[in-house]
């Protein structure tokens, strides 16, 4: 049986202690199959990217368990969860965190490179990702010479790179118009189809969180509810939203 690609389990985050203790997230708990797309929904501050950082091994939970693959992050050694990070988790945010001064195909390639990859390997699924990404060429242009829609497809590109299966998205269409913002989810949408990639999305808009398998709603930290499409295509008297 495949493992999940991600399971986070009872998971508590804390910050602080004492009265200035704050509770970033309380007994979450949340499982994201290969090819599926989960959107997280919630209001500022309650906990959406948090439950991120704590999915990719940005930061430890405070108590409970998350794994990666199978893989227990509480029992891996830092750079071990570099390895694991690198290899089998991407992220994708608002702020794309491109570097400015690598061309868009530098920019895929870099955590290929930082990996040991050979260069001419690297460059070979760089430009893969980045024509699966739908990017058009040539790609040995800075990201300023792109658009925000298509910045963010090279950064999706560099997220999914080499065998990574498991995409953290957090607002990843906050800066875009609505064109580029809804093309850039339907983007999201093909790689769970196409590549199996698991993804998880923050996003505070309903009409992107309709194309995911399943929304999980967090509040004050908690799980309050969660949706799956064909609930709410039952809900609609529709068929699933799922493109």
């Amino acid at each position: 049986m495949t493992a999940p690609a991600l399971q986070v389990v009872d998971v508590v985050k804390r910050y602080g202690s004492g009265p200035t203790e704050v509770r970033a997230l309380t007994d979450v708990s949340l499982t994201v199959a290969p090819g599926e797309l989960v959107a997280v929904m919630g209001p500022s501050g309650c906990g959406k990217s948090t439950l991120l950082h704590l999915a990719g091994g940005l930061e430890p939970p405070s108590a409970g368990h998350v794994l990666v693959h199978g893989v227990d992050l509480d029992g891996l050694s830092p750079a071990e969860i570099a390895r694991l990070r690198r290899n089998h988790v991407g992220y994708v945010f608002q702020r794309l965190n491109l570097v400015p001064s690598l061309t868009a195909l530098e920019n895929v390639m870099l955590p290929l490179e930082l990996d040991g990859v050979r260069r001419k390997e690297a460059r070979a699924e760089a430009e893969a990702a980045l024509a699966g990404a739908g990017l058009p060429g040539p790609w040995d242009r800075f990201p300023d010479d792109f658009s925000g829609g298509q910045q963010q497809r090279i950064a999706i590109a560099r997220a999914t790179v080499g065998e990574r299966s498991l995409l953290l998205a957090d607002e990843p269409t906050g800066s875009l118009d609505t064109v580029n913002a809804e093309l850039v989810v339907e983007l999201l949408t093909e790689l769970c189809v196409r590549r199996g990639t698991a993804v998880v999305l923050v996003t505070h808009e309903p009409r992107f969180a309709s194309f995911a398998d399943r929304v999980v709603f967090l509040r004050d930290g908690r799980v309050v509810d969660q949706t799956r499409a064909t609930d709410r295509a039952a809900d609609d008297g529709a068929v699933a939203v799922r493109r």
